[in-house]
């Protein structure tokens, strides 16, 4: 049997870590979990010890011989590590209010991984990420980085283009949440489909066939925007689907929910204004579902993962995770979708950025299935978007103002000119403790 296994939460205080441990409960006859160290900052310090215990009551409700160890020293914690998660924020949740009341206030699309909001949690997450793997080149050379931490994609060009560390895997859960509901829309069972994603993290497509090989793409698209679809959105912070059928019909591929925000952007944009107006940011509300979790997590009797969690948007998140950790440990091959390096796999997209593909999870990390190129409707949107990400992650890494403005321009979702600039302006200084590369 393998010697036990090391695994190091990064953004241990996180509402998610309970549905995490309950990913390696299911799991421990496959992973061998001994010591899972769970690490924050100070400001995240009382969630972490809240979270933390309830982990301890977990494992010992599972009968678990698990040791659990909180702390803010990272270091300490990276020593020999096999795995390391990564699911912080930066500036936690009062940060991601800024990022989307700024922009809004502006008149702008104010969400947290889309337009002026994303593009300020790459600049606050990219640095202590790279600072991260080069703890990791020191203390656990040999660890996997499994990032969730939003952009995901981002993080992970970051990670391989100035980390220069290639054994990360960026992980979202929009592809995990609709192949579990597409199949169930198509009615099938999800092991008989293959369904094939290929984009950049919030920005892919997808196609899916059955195990005899016959593509079924055009049926759920039908199914999802045609005339009898109930367009319900498989992400709780995204409105219902109502993208126009014909276009959707034409691009023979079904868009991630995401896409609303670049092909429906007026109505979106009314929507987000009218809800701002009326009952604040979406993480406003995040904040108010957190703080009841968390009073739930205090409970001395609670041992196990609380339904009141799926209602935060990053529902199956954890499991994923858990799934590539078993995958590249038990080199089971479990076919996932996640970001990596392109290598050629979306031959519109240059090799050495991050895509969002279909891999199969072997003991070497993750390995393509081959997509080859994009039809125009989808390849220029794409090039346009890893454009703006090349910009915004070389701006995280330089602070330098030029490049980020450039980056606020290329963004279709920013107001270009002087008002985008004064948004970027009233951001950089809402956020300049987390951002000392600007100063």
């Amino acid at each position: 049997m393998k010697k036990g296994l090391k695994i190091v939460t990064i953004g241990g205080g996180s509402s998610y870590t309970p549905e995490l441990v309950e990913g390696f409960i299911k799991r421990y006859e496959e992973l061998p979990l001994t010591e899972l160290w769970l690490v924050d900052v100070e400001a995240g310090e009382e969630k972490q010890n809240i979270v933390g215990e309830m982990a301890k009551r977990m494992f010992k409700a599972a009968g678990i011989d698990c040791e659990v160890h909180l702390t803010l020293d990272r270091k300490s914690a990276l020593k020999d590590a096999d795995f390391v998660t990564t699911q912080l924020r930066v500036g936690q949740l009062d940060a991601r209010i800024l990022d989307e009341r700024i922009p809004l206030s502006h008149g702008m699309i104010g969400q947290e991984t889309n337009g002026a909001g994303g593009i300020f949690k790459a600049l606050r997450t990219v640095p202590v990420i790279l600072d991260i793997v080069e703890d990791m080149k020191v203390l656990c050379p040999n660890a996997w980085l499994v990032n969730f931490a939003n952009p995901a994609g981002m993080v992970t060009e970051a990670v391989l283009r100035y980390g220069k560390w290639d054994k990360v895997v960026g992980l979202c859960n929009i592809p995990v949440n609709a192949e579990v509901e597409e199949a169930e829309i198509l009615g099938r069972k999800q092991e008989e489909l293959f369904f094939q994603f290929a984009g950049i993290n919030h920005l892919h497509w997808h196609t899916v066939v059955d195990n005899q090989g016959k593509d079924l793409t055009d049926e759920l698209i039908a199914k999802m925007y045609g005339k009898d679809a109930d367009g319900k959105s498989i992400v709780a912070n995204i409105k219902d689907n109502n993208l126009i059928f014909e276009q959707v019909e034409n691009l023979h591929m079904v868009p991630c929910p995401y896409h609303m925000y670049y092909y429906m952007t007026d109505e979106m944009l009314k929507d987000e204004l009218e809800d701002f107006k009326n009952n604040g940011t979406r993480a406003e509300k995040v904040k108010a579902i957190e703080k009841e979790l968390f009073e739930l997590y205090k409970d001395p009797e609670l041992d196990h993962k609380p339904q009141q969690l799926a209602e935060r948007g990053g529902a199956r998140y954890s499991d994923a995770a858990c799934n590539i950790i078993n995958s590249i440990y038990n080199d089971k091959r479990l076919i996932m979708t996640v970001s990596t390096k392109n290598n050629g796999t979306v031959t519109d997209l240059p090799a050495d950025s991050a895509v969002e593909v279909t891999c199969m999870i072997t003991g070497n990390g993750p390995v393509p299935f081959q997509f080859g190129g994009f039809a125009p409707a989808e390849r220029g949107l794409l090039q346009l978007m890893k454009a703006m990400e090349e910009l915004t992650i070389e701006a995280a890494v330089t602070g330098d103002y030029g490049t980020l403005l450039q980056a606020f321009t290329t963004n279709p979702l920013i107001t270009s000119g002087n008002e985008g600039k004064q948004v970027m302006d009233e951001l950089l200084e809402a956020h300049k403790q987390y951002l000392p590369q600007f100063n």
